[in-house]
């Protein structure tokens, strides 16, 4: 069995009193430690956001009418067969699509810091 790597770094924030009951009620209904739950959720959360189905669905929307109105636009009919074809493909890029625009999305603000950082 391949053991975790060690975790050295550690994060934390202050809540009142009720907010680490709520805590540790949630943390003890999942029967995890609260440290244990709190990983789990912080890191989950963060793996949620890179796959936000709400971006997928724009995504899969934009992708639609670029590709039935750039041939309506150009005077070719659209078919049926055509356009249910391009639900499918759609349907299996769109999320794909998404997570390389949330990736490029998260790593363009740190570019832009480090290249302001020498202007001062």
């Amino acid at each position: 069995m391949v053991k975790p790597p060690l975790r050295t770094k550690s994060i934390g924030f202050k809540v009142s009193e009720e907010e680490y009951a709520q805590l540790e009620t949630a943390a003890q209904a999942s029967g995890q430690t609260l440290g244990e739950w709190r990983r789990q959720m912080i890191l989950g959360a963060s793996d949620a956001a890179a796959h936000d189905p709400a971006l997928a669905e724009i995504i899969g929307v934009r992708l639609l009418l670029v590709n039935v109105l750039q041939p309506m636009a150009a005077g070719e009919k659209v078919t049926p067969e055509k356009f249910n074809q391009l639900l499918d493909q759609i349907g299996e890029t769109k999320h794909q699509l998404a997570a390389k625009l949330q990736q490029a999305a998260r790593k363009k603000p740190q570019r832009e810091k480090t290249s302001g950082e020498g202007k001062r």
